[in-house]
């Protein structure tokens, strides 16, 4: 059905705002050939998160390492002593299963791979309605301290403004038309 498989559809947004429910139910579309990529991370799992399926976690001394070998596509420090990157191995295994890569990402790795792979990558921005809705659903998840979803928040609010440098914008309001809009995004990308 779909003739080029060799695409990144990278799905961006500030923590809380339905970034990672999006990319999950884009995963179980069966007519939609996708895979995720892992990312690594030096941050702790969270609830029932499972190393190498949610995230590479990776002591930061082994994710310094990784960095100075090369291994890394994109990586940055999202919060101090908390890196996040993109392992060039994840691309090329998701390649080689004849899958499009589909990545749950910040913001600024989501540019780094847009800057990377320009004729090959789709970029979603995925905004909530308001950066008061987006504070209700950080306190809601429960995963985070009062001042950790502050930090979050005020990293939101930078990270609204670039918004606009991404392929297209998904506002995430009403989930069900959130799910459809993806859906139809990634389609029309994967038919290109």
């Amino acid at each position: 059905m779909y003739s080029d498989t060799r695409k990144l559809i990278v799905f961006s947004a500030p923590s809380g705002s339905g970034k990672t429910t999006i990319v999950r139910h884009l995963l179980e579309k069966t007519n939609l050939p996708l895979a995720f990529s892992v990312s690594a991370t030096t941050r702790l799992p969270r609830g029932a998160e499972k190393d190498a399926e949610d995230y590479y976690f990776l002591s930061v001394s082994e994710f310094k390492r990784r960095i100075e070998k090369g291994d890394f596509i994109e990586w940055e420090e999202v919060y101090p002593g908390v890196y996040y990157g993109t392992l060039a191995s994840e691309i090329e295994r998701i390649w080689k299963s004849k899958k499009a890569v589909l990545f749950d990402i910040d913001v600024d790795g989501g540019l780094a791979l847009k800057r990377q792979f320009r004729e090959q990558t789709l970029t979603v921005f995925v905004r909530p309605p308001s950066v008061e809705a987006l504070r209700q659903r950080l306190i809601d998840r429960q995963t985070d301290s009062t001042d950790q979803v502050e930090v979050r928040v005020a990293k939101a609010e930078a990270e609204l403004k670039k918004a606009s440098d991404f392929d297209q914008i998904l506002i995430n309001d009403v989930l069900e038309n959130a799910l459809k809009d993806a859906e139809h995004l990634v389609a029309n990308f994967l038919n290109s």
